[in-house]
């Protein structure tokens, strides 16, 4: 088995949910306690790809905010990218497009998923589908997920493993 090592970065404005898909990721949990991410944090897991193993280095970067500069430095190294919009609040889909650009600005095209979080609350949701088909018409692949029940979160991380991979 071949083990290759991949930094991914989680983008996004705050409150979106990045920290939240990277805990029901690593660690199969959901936590209703709003964690705020200072700078980085780093999480770690390996998944299989066919004949490959790959050790994914998550960085769970600081979400945007009009107070604190983003730091594109922490973007050195990235393989692949997922933006992540809040699915239930319209505003948070452009900073989460702003800061895709950003990575590609610094460390070239990399492969990336748009993510749309939050469709446990499908009251609140805010996309309508030809607006998704639009977003996907552009050359984003965008995936709806919930860190709350897990929907569409392994998907996400494994699609954006496998166009890293290819």
């Amino acid at each position: 088995m071949t083990l290759i090592q991949k930094k991914v970065c989680m983008l996004g404005a705050s409150l979106v949910g990045k920290t939240s898909l990277v805990r029901r990721f690593v660690e199969s949990i959901f936590s209703e306690k709003y964690h705020q991410t200072v700078g980085v944090k780093i999480d770690r897991k390996v998944v299989s790809l066919g004949k490959h193993t790959v050790g994914l280095m998550l960085w769970d970067l600081q979400g945007e905010a009009e107070d604190q500069a983003f730091r594109p430095q922490y973007l050195r190294g990235a393989a692949g990218v997922l933006a992540v919009a809040d699915g239930t609040n319209r505003d948070t889909l452009e900073p989460a497009l702003r800061l895709l650009q950003t990575a590609r600005t610094a460390v070239g095209p990399v492969p990336h998923v748009l993510l749309l979080n939050k469709t446990d609350l499908e009251d609140d949701w805010a996309f309508p589908e030809e607006e998704i088909a639009g977003l996907r018409s552009e050359g984003h692949a965008v995936l709806l997920t919930s860190a709350k029940t897990g929907e569409g979160v392994e998907e996400a991380f494994h699609q954006l493993v496998e166009e890293m991979a290819g």
